[in-house]
């Protein structure tokens, strides 16, 4: 189908839902009006389009007349770029959508290899993400913090609700690469550590069946660094899927219960991530020429902090700002990862 037979579709489909809408009381409301705000930025844009055709098409007609020839070629030669560019926005929004795009996350940033030096650099990465989190106004709620002796992380998790995280944060998942003189170094030597980042969107009961017979419960007392006893009650709570050999432990709150349902918020969003990578798998060939596979082993960025630099090696962007996306501003970064894969599966639309 040609895109303006698809346009027309559309804007006839946008139009039909509104009529539905204000005529008939016993329909869908809520599955309609979702259908409807999902089709508005696409009605919006091929409105512009549009205008842009026609304002293009008057000023081609009025070069004609030599008298308003230099003014109608000025506003045929702006509308002749506005149109493909408008064109283009356009074949962006009729891509097929992630599902899960709109979804809420769950963040795990874990240390890797460097030993105190990984745990610390995870630690500021964790607290970056918050920050990019807050000034998106986000809910940025900590499920799990697993501090070391040093002041680093053992590992961390967190609930990033609001909308459209998981498109936003999604090229976050992979291996974070430090280099960087530590505090404890004598020597001023530059040591590499590194760092992974799992982001999984949020899943809903309805996405995930669990069952109980499935599942083996293990509860022991919550210790701190240094393995200090936090309370005196078998309040963590360890969680192992049999099926999958996934485990979770939580012992963040001092309530079992609460440390039971925060586990099963993080298993089951494990489960919907495996079960999407599953069906992913299949189109495994085409994911590799796009902006990244997700892979948790995939070495993805670089943050050389004595040139002060952050590097990501997927699209070959450098930015001489570390110190200001470690205060979590990743916009930049986000921004060219986003327009890399739209690109990418742009032609391969096309093809």
């Amino acid at each position: 189908m040609s895109l303006p037979a698809r346009l027309d579709r559309l804007l006839a489909r946008a139009e039909e839902i509104r009529h539905i809408l204000s005529t008939a009381p016993g329909a869908d409301i809520g599955a309609l009006s979702k259908e409807l705000s999902e089709l508005e930025p696409l009605v919006e844009k091929v409105g512009a389009l549009r205008v842009a055709e026609r304002a293009r098409d008057d000023a081609q007609a009025m070069m004609a007349d030599p008298e308003m020839r230099d003014l109608a070629e000025a506003e045929w030669l702006e509308q002749k770029d506005r149109v493909p560019a408008l064109e283009r926005e356009i074949r962006i929004l009729l891509l097929p959508k992630d599902a899960a795009d709109e979804r809420s996350a769950i963040l795990e940033v874990r240390p890797a290899a460097g030993g105190d030096e990984a745990g610390l650099f995870a630690a500021e990465l964790f607290r970056a993400y918050q920050r990019y989190a807050e000034a998106r106004g986000w809910r940025f709620e900590v499920l799990d913090y697993d501090e070391s002796d040093l002041g680093g992380i053992k590992g961390a998790t967190a609930e990033i609700t609001g909308r459209g995280v998981f498109a936003r944060l999604k090229y976050e998942s992979g291996v974070h690469r430090v280099q960087r003189v530590p505090a404890t170094e004598t020597q001023g030597r530059i040591h590499t550590s590194t760092v992974t980042v799992a982001v999984l969107p949020e899943a809903e009961e309805v996405d995930v069946q669990i069952n109980d017979a499935d599942l083996r419960i293990d509860t022991y007392r919550a210790s701190g660094a240094g393995g200090q006893h936090v309370n005196k009650t078998d309040s963590a709570v360890r969680i192992t899927h049999l099926p999958t050999g996934i485990v979770v432990a939580m012992q963040e709150e001092k309530s079992q219960h609460k440390n039971r349902a925060k586990a099963m918020k993080i298993l089951r969003a494990r489960l919907y991530d495996a079960q999407r990578s599953a069906v992913d798998s299949a189109r495994a060939a085409d994911r590799k020429s796009q902006v990244g596979t997700g892979d948790r082993s995939e070495r993805i960025r670089t943050y050389n902090f004595p040139q002060g630099r952050v590097t990501d090696h997927r699209i070959g962007l450098t930015l001489h700002k570390i110190d200001r996306v470690m205060l979590g501003e990743f916009d930049e970064i986000v921004d060219a990862l986003t327009a890399e894969d739209q690109a990418a599966r742009l032609a391969a639309d096309a093809a």
